[in-house]
């Protein structure tokens, strides 16, 4: 398949596809990341280089994804905290007037029917061009390991140990970043965290939460904790940060 590679900004005639496109198959909590959020606006505007769409000839989205750039000395202990740190310190390094040296990809996305080609990998090589042209020398990830979803009140750390007979991470995810050459630096504990009111996170999941305490809930990676009293849920859930070239 032959792909044709858009800003996204240079494509508004395919927003409402990818909206569609983007948004099929994620758990509807995902979209209610508050700190995410406040940045959204601002990493749309003024990094727009990095977000990414792949376009078949018939203009329909195969594909695509998204990063932002920050600064970053190469060690594990100066890693953003997670995906929501990352979009953090891309903005505030924007806003001192900073320079970036390190391209995060916050996320790769294939179309549902044209899942297990190569495409994934195709995104997150794409994107990793853009930042070359952009200047930033290194690419890191914090990946969200699709089956860690089965096994919510497994650790993270324990997770990426699970391997394969032939010695390959078991999450299709990790593996498709390993196949890629990259190398895992660590557990992001905190990289994202979802918050809502009790009533909220019912209908974000479809089931009652009658009491206080922690609930395993479809597509969360770990367990939700809610709080009657303060009429609060949160889920914060781990990611794992690898690092391409």
């Amino acid at each position: 398949m032959k792909l044709r590679t858009f800003a996204f900004d240079d494509r508004p005639d395919l927003h409402a596809q990818a909206d569609e496109v983007f948004s099929a198959g994620w758990p509807e909590f995902i979209f209610h990341d508050p700190l995410a959020d406040r940045q959204m606006d601002r990493v749309r505007r003024w990094f727009g280089e990095l977000n990414l769409l792949l376009v078949d000839d018939a203009d329909r989205i195969a594909a695509g994804g998204w990063g932002v750039p920050v600064r970053w000395d190469g060690s594990p202990a100066d890693l953003p905290g997670g995906y929501d740190d990352a979009l953090v310190r891309a903005v505030t390094l924007r806003e001192a007037g900073g320079r970036a040296d390190t391209l995060v990809i916050a996320a790769a996305q294939v179309r549902d029917d044209l899942r297990g080609r190569g495409l994934a990998a195709e995104v997150l090589g794409r994107l990793a061009s853009a930042g070359e042209r952009a200047g930033l020398a290194r690419v890191i990830a914090p990946v969200r390991p699709t089956s860690k979803a089965r096994y919510p009140l497994t650790a993270m750390e324990e997770f990426i140990r699970w391997t394969r007979a032939d010695g390959a991470p078991s999450d299709p995810w990790l593996r498709t970043h390993q196949r890629m050459g990259a190398r895992v630096l660590g557990v992001a504990e905190r990289s994202m965290t979802m918050a809502g009111s009790v009533a909220d996170w019912e209908r974000w999941v479809g089931f009652p939460l009658p009491a206080s305490g922690r609930y395993v809930v479809p597509g969360a990676l770990a367990p939700l904790a809610v709080d009657r009293t303060a009429d609060r849920g949160e889920l914060v859930e781990p990611n794992v940060w690898v690092r391409h070239r």
